[in-house]
């Protein structure tokens, strides 16, 4: 009786399961389907398939915004920015760990109270800082602010993580003749690779859809980045739905096959964070 109240209960929460994943899907079946219509069939019936199939709102869309620029500008943005985030936070956390003195520790909990307070509070001050040092409209400028922004998450995450390495590798590599940097790169980040990918994964989703430093810093047009330049391309074409839609999924598009193609380690990298943390 209880086995059987059991998989009842299994089969009522995959039930329950799939309708929050075909509800949470909708909005992205109406934005493909009708990225796909001429403007005619959209305003007619946006919940049809396509009849005919309008390519060209792809091509229009991907000439009127420019996307090979703003994919090069995302992309360099963000991966300069995940290269060095995981080469300061790595090595920072790793500091930290290995040196446990009272100024790492307020160290570590002033990571920890950069990262819980609010981007709003701390916005305008920001601005002025970023103003004062002529950092606004540069991608170096943008970069600087989200190693600022970000650093103090991803040593949040290295941090416990590095924890459970044992020290006695170190102290044996130490012995056989290693320096602090040869530790590090041969034996400590080969052991904390599932957390880096993680830290990979988690960051480039937040920089490559972050909207809100972008339109801070990067008001110039030919630095805008992908998100920008959706946004810009409602505001001028909000009427036509085809071409909007169509630049709505061209900026989806890349991060999702990242995501797809990566998702794996982002299961594998949060396993090994719980049992080693």
């Amino acid at each position: 009786m209880i086995a059987k109240n059991r998989n009842m209960t299994v089969r009522l929460l995959e039930l329950l399961m799939v309708f929050f994943a075909f509800l949470f899907l909708t909005p992205f079946y109406f934005v493909l389907v009708n990225s796909l219509k001429p403007f005619g069939e959209i305003l007619n019936n946006a919940a049809s398939i396509p009849t005919v199939v309008a390519w060209g709102n792809y091509s229009n869309a991907f000439q009127k915004i420019n996307f090979v620029s703003v994919l090069l500008n995302s992309l360099s943005i963000t991966v300069i920015s995940i290269i060095l985030l995981v080469a300061m936070g790595s090595m920072a956390s790793w500091w930290m760990v290995r040196n446990g003195t009272k100024f790492t520790t307020i160290l570590f909990y002033a990571c920890i109270a950069a990262m819980i307070t609010p981007f709003q509070s701390f916005m305008i001050p920001l601005m002025r800082v970023v103003t004062t040092l002529d950092l606004v409209n540069s991608r170096k400028g943008l970069i600087i602010v989200y190693l600022g922004y970000s650093t103090p998450f991803t040593v949040f995450l290295y941090h416990g993580f590095i924890k459970s390495v044992p020290i006695q590798m170190e102290e044996s590599a130490l012995i056989d003749g290693c320096n602090r940097f040869q530790i590090f790169f041969y034996i400590v980040l080969p052991l904390i690779r599932s957390m880096t990918v993680t830290v990979i994964i988690l960051q480039t989703l937040l920089i490559w859809n972050d909207f809100l430093l972008p339109l801070l810093l990067l008001t110039d047009r030919s630095l805008h980045t992908i998100p920008l330049a959706v946004f810009s391309f409602f505001g001028q074409y909000t009427n036509r739905w085809d071409y909007a839609l169509a630049t709505l999924v061209l900026g989806m598009l890349p991060i999702i096959i990242f995501f797809l193609i990566m998702q794996k380690y982002v299961v594998a990298g949060v396993r090994a964070g719980a049992v080693k943390g």
